[in-house]
């Protein structure tokens, strides 16, 4: 069996920034790192579900802003082992499925390779896990086996697969008789009324073998692309970054139109596992548990008279009264009102704020360090205040500012501060003063998280004025 030999390597896609769920879900910190639909970010538990024997350590694939938070939340989630592979530019599953494979098959010439992305939700871990039993069949067999959900409803937001004949010797999975596009109210409302259709939910079981056999049959370019990328690839403390030039070279597409919609090797395994992808704040919605009056409520919320609605705050108290199928979600600064039946509408918000050139799109109050957080909580004219918190042996890197000075007084912890020749420490209740233009770092030797209150100074506060002399992370 596959699960006693390790073969299945999980290649998990946690790219994205999933815009549609603004203002929860930022640039820097998008949908799959974040607990939405529970109290572990959605990526920590895509990697409990294939946290078994039955799987090798993942293979992760994200951009560089997010390596060193993905790396947290493994460390969290206590998945130990794997790969963080680093796409330069993005190019669509197709390659990136590519990459994962060709990484996985560097471990086993034999390994079945599943795909799924960091942001979908599954209820049944452990039906999930069976269905894959039953796919890994398939796989070694040579199909490229798809994963259809079973619809419940004529949904029009998804691509259906329709399946075909029974596969010989593999209960449960079936030739793939066509893929068809999201289809509207009335095609979707014939599918469901048919059967044999099913939400393709864009997640794939396959040897890596057959995978890149078929990606180099079809799109050889792509292969050429993903082989030299991973090959001229390089380390960079835990990480595995691509070959910028020739991933940047290969053509961008997903899996299903560059290899699943032409290969004769589709088959689909159809499964009631308690799917979402998440594509929407009506789909928190939809799994989410209900009051009697139909509301999800999460947070600090009052309500009155507000029926079949999901309200937020992740922060201030939010009422809200008389408002029926309505989105309200609440951070610290941004409030989305929104009807339910135009929630696909926020991406237009996003997209305005971009234009602009406002930031709320990008960030959170809170933005997140390799070496720890920091969040803004004052500014005026030549001043901010920041709450600063340094991960316990973690340090800032050895750096200089042209344009601002800075005090830190410390309300928690102890920081080793570095200030020109000079090194001290600094406890709680004590603070020191870094000239414009002076060398300096802060280290936590502690085993707290330090906490520090940073008041900047001058005619320039933009985080761009960083010079870096030597950093732990790589950023210098």
């Amino acid at each position: 069996m596959a699960s006693r030999q390790m073969r299945i390597h999980p290649v998990v896609m946690a790219g994205g920034s999933g815009t549609r769920l603004w203002p929860l879900s930022r640039q820097a910190y998008p949908k799959q790192l974040l607990p939405l639909a529970g109290d572990q970010s959605m990526l920590q538990e895509t990697l409990k579900r294939v946290a078994t024997s039955a799987f090798a350590p993942p293979i992760l694939i994200c951009n560089q802003d997010h390596r060193f938070i993905i790396a947290e939340q493994m460390r969290e989630a206590g998945i130990n082992g794997g790969h963080i592979v680093l796409e330069p530019v993005a190019r669509n599953t197709a390659p990136a499925a590519a990459a994962g494979a060709l990484i996985a098959q560097q471990e086993n010439p034999e390994a079945l390779v599943l795909l799924m992305a960091s942001d979908h939700v599954i209820r049944d871990a452990e039906g999930f896990r069976a269905a894959v039993e039953v796919a890994a069949k398939a796989a070694t067999m040579g199909k490229l086996v798809t994963f259809g959900i079973k619809p419940d409803r004529p949904e029009t937001g998804y691509g259906y697969v329709r399946a075909g004949a029974p596969l010989p010797g593999c209960v449960g999975c079936f030739a793939v008789d066509r893929f068809v596009e999201k289809p509207d109210l009335k095609t979707a409302e014939s599918y469901l009324a048919e059967g044999g259709y099913a939400w393709n939910s864009g997640m794939f079981l396959f040897s890596a073998k057959a995978y890149l056999a078929e990606l180099g049959r079809l799109e050889p370019a792509m292969l050429a692309a993903a082989k030299e990328a991973v090959a001229k690839g390089s380390s960079d403390l835990d990480f595995l970054r691509l070959d910028p030039k020739a991933f940047a070279a290969s053509p961008s597409q997903s899996i299903d139109y560059a290899v699943m919609e032409k290969t004769a090797l589709a088959a689909t395994c159809p499964i009631d596992v308690g799917w979402s992808d998440v594509g929407s704040w009506t789909a928190l919605w939809d799994i989410g548990e209900r009051d009697p009056a139909g509301n999800v409520l999460r947070g600090d919320v009052v309500t009155f008279d507000a029926t079949n609605s999901y309200i937020r705050s992740e922060g201030p108290l939010t009422a809200v009264i008389g408002l029926d199928e309505a989105v309200v979600v609440a951070t610290d600064d941004c409030v989305l009102v929104a009807a339910k039946d135009r929630v696909q509408d926020v991406k237009g918000v996003v997209d305005r704020l971009k234009q602009m050139g406002r930031k709320e799109h990008a960030e959170h109050p809170t933005v997140y360090r390799p070496w720890g957080s920091y969040r803004g909580i004052g500014e005026g004219a030549r001043f901010q205040v920041k709450r600063i918190v340094v991960k316990p042996g973690a340090s800032l890197s050895l750096q200089m500012h042209h344009h601002r000075a800075e005090h830190w007084i410390v309300v928690s912890g102890t920081g080793r501060v570095t200030k020109g020749e000079e090194t001290f420490l600094l406890y709680e209740n004590q603070s020191t003063f870094i000239p414009m233009g002076m060398t300096h770092r802060l280290e936590n030797p502690g085993h707290i998280p330090l906490e520090l209150i940073e008041v900047q100074s001058g005619g320039y506060l933009g985080e761009d004025d960083i010079v870096r002399f030597a950093d732990t992370y790589g950023r210098s």
